[in-house]
């Protein structure tokens, strides 16, 4: 009876402390997201204009040009969808591998067990990435519609799950 506007105090508190506080976490995580992006683009175009300047194009810097595309698709995935994509790490970590394990070898290096660890780098990120892909297809994430943080009596929500899984 007494108590009621207490508690309605509480929880009204509650829901502007959430709120305020997803809207911070939201502000940081889009400004971050952003500058992430901008840093990529701006190294690309940087490394694109060395090329340019130097004249000539090698391979390696091909690969760098991939690392940077991978990167920045990282991120505008993660605008679109807030999912970090695993894959797309897994993918940059195997150009960077490959571009390492090509510059080794372009420049005349004597084979040696370097080349080997290198080769077995690809191979288990690669055997990474199979894991992870029938993983997710076999154990796919079930998208909540509208999700909510309110946990109640009659709310039909899980204390233990994430916002917008389950």
């Amino acid at each position: 009876m007494k108590i009621n506007w207490a508690e309605n105090l509480r929880q009204n508190v509650h829901q502007l402390a959430e709120s305020l506080g997803n809207l911070f976490v939201e502000t940081f995580h889009y400004l971050a997201l952003f500058a992430i992006g901008a840093v990529t683009a701006w190294a690309a175009v940087m490394e694109f204009l060395g090329m340019i300047e130097e004249g000539h194009i090698k391979i390696d810097d091909i690969l760098l040009l991939f690392i940077y595309l991978e990167l920045g698709a990282m991120v505008g995935i993660y605008f679109k969808t807030n999912h970090m994509p695993v894959r797309f790490l897994i993918y940059v970590a195997i150009t960077a591998l490959t571009r390492l394990l090509i510059s080794n070898v372009s420049h005349h290096n004597p084979p040696d067990l370097g080349i080997i660890y290198l080769c077995g780098g690809i191979l288990l990120l690669a055997f990474a990435i199979l894991v992870v892909r029938y993983a997710s297809s076999q154990f796919p994430s079930v998208k909540i519609e509208h999700p909510q943080r309110k946990i109640g009596t009659g709310s039909g929500e899980h204390p233990d799950v994430e916002k917008g899984e389950i």
